[in-house]
């Protein structure tokens, strides 16, 4: 069975960091791209951060450009988004999805996808 399952999240404060875990079962990530998206309340899903299976090219949105990195570990099948200064704007559910290869455009079909983890950013 092909699965991803995010962790991570939780309540932090404005400024605050977070580290999210997507990570694989039943397939190899090496092969896969990687993508994180975020659903916020009253907002449609939007495309977060992706990371390719070559290169390990990376890809942010602008909101987060500077505040996350995503990276990944093969060793633990695993993709990671580093997440700093968050903001309550970032307050939403964090999912991530893979498809084969290369990073494909966030509204294109991805083939995998994780239930998601909140991340809420509240004083």
């Amino acid at each position: 069975q092909f699965q991803l399952v995010e962790s991570g999240g939780g309540l932090v404060q404005p400024g605050d960091s977070l580290r999210l875990s997507c990570t694989a079962s039943g397939f190899f990530l090496d092969y896969y791209a990687v993508g994180w998206f975020r659903r916020t309340p009253g907002k449609e899903r939007e495309g977060v951060s992706c990371i390719s299976s070559m290169n390990n090219s990376e890809s942010y949105v602008e909101s987060v450009k500077g505040r996350f990195t995503i990276s990944r570990d093969n060793a633990k099948n695993t993709v990671y988004l580093q997440m700093r200064s968050l903001t309550p704007e970032d307050t939403g559910v964090y999912s991530c999805a893979a498809v084969y290869y290369q990073c494909v455009d966030y509204d294109a079909p991805w083939s995998y996808w994780g239930q998601g983890t909140q991340v809420t950013v509240s004083s």
